[in-house]
C-alpha cells in the first residue's frame, strides 16, 4: 500500500511526461505563449495534478472520476503532440519521446483505474 501520491507509478509517469513537455515548449514559437503552449502545459499538469487528487479519495466513484478527469485531459494531450508535430514546432524525436512518454502515463493509468475498480478494499 502507498503512503502518497508520489509513489504511484501512473503519477510518476505523468510527472515525467510534464516536466518533458514543458521542457519541449520551451522551444515553441513566440506567439504561442499564451496559444499551444500554454494549453499543452495545463493539460499535461491535469493528468498529473488529478491523478494526486483521486488518490487521496475514499470512494471508488470518487477516485474513478479523477482518473475519467486526468484520461480526457491526456487524450486532449495527445492531440497537442500530433498539432505540434504537425505545425513542425517538434522534430520527429521529440515527437516519439512525447508520445512514447504519454503512451506509457496512460497504460498506467488504466492499470492503476481497473485496480481501484477491483479491489474490494474501497468502498462505493
Amino acid at each position: 500500500m502507498t503512503q502518497s501520491f508520489e509513489e504511484v507509478i501512473a503519477w510518476q509517469r505523468a510527472h515525467a511526461f510534464v516536466l518533458s513537455v514543458y521542457k519541449i515548449t520551451k522551444g515553441f514559437p513566440d506567439d504561442e505563449k499564451f496559444g499551444l503552449t500554454s494549453q499543452f502545459r495545463r493539460a499535461a499538469v491535469s493528468i498529473e495534478a488529478n491523478i494526486a487528487e483521486g488518490y487521496r479519495k475514499i470512494g471508488k466513484s470518487d477516485k474513478l472520476r479523477f482518473f475519467n478527469i486526468a484520461e480526457g485531459s491526456l487524450s486532449e494531450c495527445k492531440d497537442y503532440i500530433i498539432l505540434s508535430r504537425d505545425l513542425e514546432y517538434i522534430t520527429p524525436e521529440q515527437y516519439k519521446e512525447l508520445w512514447n512518454s504519454i503512451e506509457e502515463a496512460s497504460r498506467y493509468l488504466i492499470k492503476y483505474s481497473n485496480g481501484v475498480v477491483n479491489n474490494a478494499g474501497i468502498k462505493d
